[in-house]
């Protein structure tokens, strides 16, 4: 595993530095796009990336003249959806909206992947993040973060969380809890996020991180409580409730973050037009508002901001998932 972990960090690292070389020289983007483009979203129809997906579409569409159609292909934490892009051709008409759930982690549990990230495909540029929140059943003794630290220290393995998952987000956001503050809780995987919030809000389980974009309203319904967010700072959504950093979870940090990727062969003429399409859509007033409600984080920018964020991404997923002996079942 820590060989694998290795060569995927920089396997990763390499394929962002080199991308930036690769297609320089090929198709020209003076009549660039002349018919519609095709967004690939490797995961279902209705949930809060292919929200996203839709909206940049839309606006990038409007921007670059013609319409992008949304195609989903969910299946293998995304892998699929990644595998049909590999194998399309670098001419700036199929785009694949990427998470990290696949693109940093996915590649430490599937080892015979049908494509190669190195060579296969080319950033367009970084989107945003979403936060996740650590929430309990309002009728749970934990309070705090502190409180919840305090029992699990005290019962080893006698709470349990829920997950979407073994490897998905809140899967791994809780591992890496329990290894930064040294508890143990029993993992409760479910096929998703959403039979795991209702597991949580059901009572059959304790505590669970939650999408944000789920976990707002239903903390303030009063449904669930919330104890802490996953990001480096305080989610503007919820600008009063502390990160687990402040809360004492020194240098906790677990985002669900989002880009634009093509496939290799893609020219530099090209990828900075889909570049621009794409900052002008995320700076865009009305859709950065919409986006915002939603507990979406954006950071547009170039391409290139994606070389050390992915290999870092890479290296900390990998490590985590060395050290504490993560597999599917």
């Amino acid at each position: 595993m820590r060989t694998l972990r290795h060569t995927a960090s920089a396997l990763l690292a390499a394929f962002f530095c080199l991308a930036g070389l690769a297609g320089g020289g090929q198709a020209r983007a003076e009549n660039y796009p002349s018919r519609p483009i095709r967004m690939i979203i490797p995961w279902s129809v209705g949930g809060s990336t292919d929200m996203l997906g839709r909206l940049l579409a839309d606006g990038m569409g409007k921007r670059l003249g013609v319409a992008i159609v949304v195609e989903n292909k969910p299946g293998a934490t995304g892998t699929i959806g990644y595998a049909q892009v590999a194998r399309s051709p670098g001419d700036g008409y199929t785009l694949l909206l990427g998470t990290n759930s696949t693109f940093a982690i996915a590649p430490h549990f599937y080892h015979d992947l049908p494509y190669d990230l190195q060579r296969d495909f080319r950033p367009i540029g970084m989107i945003g993040a979403n936060q996740q929140v650590l929430c309990v059943q309002p009728q749970a003794p934990y309070k705090t973060v502190a409180d919840l630290v305090k029992a699990a220290k005290a019962k080893p393995g006698a709470i349990n969380y829920a997950s979407s998952g073994v490897g998905g987000s809140s899967h791994l956001a809780t591992e890496l809890l329990m290894s930064t503050t040294g508890i143990s809780m029993m993992h409760v995987p479910y096929r998703g996020g959403a039979p795991a919030v209702q597991a949580l809000l059901g009572g059959q389980t304790e505590v669970g991180f939650v999408d944000i974009s789920v976990a707002e309203p239903l903390i303030h319904s009063g449904k669930l409580r919330a104890l802490g967010t996953s990001g480096a700072k305080r989610a503007p959504l919820l600008p009063d409730l502390p990160t687990l950093a402040e809360s004492g979870v020194s240098g906790f940090e677990s985002l669900t973050t989002f880009g634009l990727f093509a496939p290799a062969g893609t020219s530099d003429a090209i990828v900075q037009k889909l570049n621009t399409a794409l900052n002008e859509s995320l700076r865009d007033p009305a859709l950065s508002k919409q986006l915002a409600a939603q507990g979406f984080e954006l950071t547009p920018g170039p391409a290139q901001a994606y070389v050390a964020y992915a290999a870092e991404e890479t290296r900390k997923w990998g490590s985590l998932i060395a050290q504490r002996h993560i597999t599917l079942p």
